[in-house]
């Protein structure tokens, strides 16, 4: 059913969360992860003239190889994982990898926020749901209730 999953990274610890539901996924259907950070400069626009934006890409680059470097050290060694550091707004890259043929389901994290928080911060994952063409899992990765049991929270294959 899935022959690519598609999980974006933050690279926060709480999405390794997230990925344990996607290695399950393509451990069950033969599948290949990809794992994608997308650094958004488009986020520091308004830094003053004389703040080296390059040196600022650079260290959202260097952040973004750590976080899928991470990806790779979790991934099972019978999961096929392939990673990349991109570049644009967060949602619409990766709304642009989330394509039939391409990986035909998004597994991401979401932090569960609400109210005046989500106004304004905004909302990758929803603006995801809302235009991927394909599935979406969205897994809470922090909720102070949630108890990470592997028996409890990880996606059931047979």
């Amino acid at each position: 059913m899935y022959d690519c999953i598609l999980v974006p990274t933050d690279g926060s610890p709480e999405v390794e969360h997230a990925l344990e539901y996607a290695f399950d996924l393509a451990r069950a259907h033969d599948a290949t992860i990809r794992v994608i950070y997308v650094v958004n400069v488009a986020g520091y626009g308004g830094l003053p003239m004389e703040t080296a934006l390059e040196g600022i890409s650079d260290a959202l680059r260097k952040e973004g190889e750590a976080a899928v470097a991470r990806a790779e050290e979790l991934a099972p060694d019978d999961i096929e994982i392939e990673t990349a550091v991109l570049e644009g707004s967060p949602s619409r890259v990766i709304v642009e990898h989330a394509q039939p043929g391409e990986c035909e389901l998004v597994v991401m994290g979401t932090h569960g926020r609400g109210g005046i928080n989500r106004l304004l911060l905004g909302s990758v994952t929803e603006r995801v749901v809302r235009h991927a063409p394909v599935p979406v899992l969205t897994v809470q990765v922090d909720s102070p209730d949630m108890e990470r049991q592997p028996d409890r929270n990880r996606v059931a294959v047979e």
